[in-house]
């Protein structure tokens, strides 16, 4: 090939993110694609010898809430400097459409659980928010799923209970809509209002409707067991129940064990995908490598204090005697198996300086500078700030994290946002900033879980194939040229819980769709990034 007819070449240390051992080449890249890959040299306009470094297919994050964020900051800094070129949005039951005039500010109040600032929805579907994000320019692609509370309130607002057969027959309308523009599956958030709401006679319509169009299920589960008692592994069971019944291709999100009474038990837990019950059915999980999570503080709440959207929930709680009742079934604990609350576990995140608060405080320590109860203080900054308001909480182990992680079965995510960098005294959870990077760094090269092979394929060709991505996720001719080049022995989350907005080491280069987006640890003005179409 001449200088003419390639854009890039790189020479290093290919992994290719299918899980094989990496080998030493040269890429050819072309007009945003891979068209070659050798032994030798190859001429082209730009050469990048990358050395001992490691040259691998951008990072795939099968788990991420990058909706609005994107939109409203297109650089997408938080990810595209942890080598992550495709964020797969939609999670929880969350996304950005379909949005309906008649539901609007509803759809509006639901997605600033996400942990953005409020947006202007200026799009209906998934075609007009393809648009939006086009014009506005991002760093790195998104690949949507689409949200069941979003679909559900576009279909019946926040109303409780099961839809009718209209309003259920316009969930699967609006669906398949979302699918024909090229949605890559729906995603639920059985702990959230109002997918909570959903029966599963609901869930099973939806997954036929998945299965026939060949799209994936995510699924974050209930905290509780629709069949019976075990809070363990019921939730688990409803979503292999859901394969089993319509054969959807299932992704089960972010695994973790948030009961210290079951806090050890991750093995078990895993051992479930390789008994009976799971044989012949097409299921997986994700996990993200920290041992915190974190959400909008309205999950914990009781449901029937949450029915109705933030305004009602504003308004229910601003009458005393049904605020001293939220508060007293609030300290019996959270989750519907009231797991203990331990207050200085619970991490201010986001609280937009209501009641004075913190960014940083824990709820145990705001609430004694406020000399008021934390059961108090947490309803007051959801009465004040509804889903706006955000925590992290430390209820997990990083023991059991670990054991997720390096099962056959499970593929890494952050559950994080791109975001910018500049936080303006937000503290939101380190794994925007630095999951990818701590997967490597902590995971593999630090305790020797698994190697950068193992990793990296969780990370990009696991991810691609279970998603249905077909033109990138691994080095391979005809793939899109998405490709990150770091440093194996330095590359290091230096992200933590009191200063999240931190870069990682090790990052060199990121190329997206062919466009150098990060060269030597500074991004550049290029925005090559596309909202991918599944249908392509």
């Amino acid at each position: 090939m001449t200088v003419e007819s390639l854009d890039f070449s790189i020479s290093g240390l290919i992994y290719d993110g299918l899980g094989n051992p990496p080998k030493a080449g040269t890429i050819g890249i072309r007009n945003g694609a891979i068209v070659s890959i050798g032994d030798s040299p190859i001429d082209s306009k730009s050469h990048i010898e990358a050395g001992n470094l490691v040259i691998a297919p951008g990072f795939i994050d099968v788990h991420t809430h990058s909706d609005l964020s994107l939109f409203i900051d297109g650089r997408g800094e938080s990810k595209v400097f942890q080598g992550v070129t495709t964020e797969v949005t939609g999670n929880c039951s969350f996304s950005a459409f379909p949005i309906v005039e008649s539901y609007r500010e509803l759809q509006s109040d639901f997605l600033e659980g996400i942990g953005d600032d409020r947006v202007n929805l200026e799009w209906t579907d998934l075609a007009g928010y393809r648009a939006a994000l086009h014009k506005k320019g991002i760093a790195i692609n998104i690949a949507p799923l689409v949200g069941h509370g979003t679909l559900r309130i576009a279909s019946m607002g926040l109303a409780e209970g099961a839809p009718t057969t209209q309003e259920l027959e316009r969930m699967g309308e609006l669906l398949n809509t979302s699918f024909e523009q090229g949605a890559f599956g729906m995603s639920t958030g059985l702990t959230y209002v109002p997918s909570r709401y959903a029966p599963f006679d609901e869930l099973i319509y939806l997954c036929q409707v998945l299965k026939k169009a060949g799209r994936t299920y995510t699924s974050h589960a209930r905290d509780y067991d629709i069949f019976g008692k075990d809070n363990f592994l019921g939730p688990l069971k409803e979503a292999f129940a859901l394969a089993r019944e319509t054969g959807v291709r299932v992704q089960f999100s972010h695994a973790a064990i948030n009961d210290p009474n079951l806090w050890g038990r991750a093995q078990d837990w895993v051992d479930h995908f390789d008994s009976p019950e799971a044989k012949n059915l097409d299921v997986a999980f994700d996990v993200y490598p920290y041992d915190a999570s974190s959400s909008s503080i309205t999950q914990y709440l009781p449901g029937w204090v949450q029915a109705g959207g933030v305004v009602a929930m504003s308004e229910r709680l601003s009458d005393p005697e049904t605020f001293k009742r939220a508060a007293e079934e609030l300290a019996l604990g959270w989750s519907a198996h009231k797991i203990k609350w331990f207050w200085d576990r619970v991490l201010i995140a986001r609280g937009d300086g209501l009641l004075g608060v913190e960014n940083g405080d824990s709820i145990e320590v705001a609430a004694k500078k406020l000399d008021i109860a934390p059961e108090a203080l947490v309803l007051e900054l959801s009465r004040l700030g509804g889903n706006s308001v955000m925590v992290v909480l430390f209820y997990r182990t990083d023991e059991d994290m670990r054991t997720f992680a390096k099962s056959k079965h499970s593929i890494i995510c952050s559950d994080g946002s791109a975001v910018a960098f500049d936080q303006k005294g937000k503290m939101p959870h380190p794994r925007s900033f630095g999951a990818s990077a701590r997967a490597l760094g902590y995971l593999s090269r630090e305790s020797g879980d698994m190697p950068f092979e193992e990793v990296i394929y969780k990370m990009s060709g696991k991810v691609a194939a279970r998603l249905g991505i077909h033109d990138r996720g691994s080095i391979e001719v005809g793939k899109a040229a998405d490709i990150v080049i770091f440093n194996p022995l330095t590359i290091k989350d230096q992200a933590s819980f009191v200063k999240p907005a931190q870069p990682p080491l090790g990052i060199e280069y990121v190329f997206v769709n062919g466009e150098l987006v990060v060269e030597k640890g500074t991004q550049t003005k290029a925005r090559p990034g596309r909202v991918l179409n599944a249908n392509l």
